[in-house]
């Protein structure tokens, strides 16, 4: 083999290596305002509680859906990741609960920031983040 098909090679190697470790760097949490009861989430009940068809928490409070735009990349992995659907798919699912009149669209924020600084200050509130920190005043709520 010659030095520059080696090379091209390795490089192919390493490209493929490194884009395989950064997806699994990626993630994405959901989080919950402290005062949320669960303390986890099925992955159904994720679909249902993000795709706006339930709208109350096991103790009857509110729940509140925060989402990023359709085009964020956490987004698209949070539904991809955790909820297994497409973006689409979930855009579907809000579409007609709003316009059947038994939901409301969740509410959209442009960044991670705005999402942890929501989902801390509003009672029943959901979201999600790339990763909660131990200073963040929102709490991770695991998905099985």
């Amino acid at each position: 083999m010659s030095i520059a098909i080696r090379s091209v090679f390795f490089h192919a190697v390493l490209l493929a290596l490194l884009l395989c470790c950064a997806r699994l760097a990626w993630s994405v949490e959901l989080i919950v305002h402290p005062g949320v009861p669960a303390t986890e989430l099925s992955r159904p009940l994720a679909r249902l509680i993000l795709g706006a068809k339930v709208t109350s928490w096991e103790d009857g409070s509110r729940i509140r859906v925060f989402v990023m735009p359709d085009e964020s990349p956490l987004h698209q992995e949070m539904a991809k990741g955790i909820l297994d659907l497409y973006p689409y798919q979930l855009r579907a699912a809000w579409d007609r609960v709003i316009y059947t009149g038994i939901g409301q669209a969740p509410i959209q924020l442009a960044n991670e920031s705005e999402m942890r600084k929501q989902v801390a200050s509003t009672p029943g509130a959901i979201g999600y983040v790339g990763r909660v920190y131990n200073n963040d005043k929102v709490r991770a709520l695991p998905v099985r």
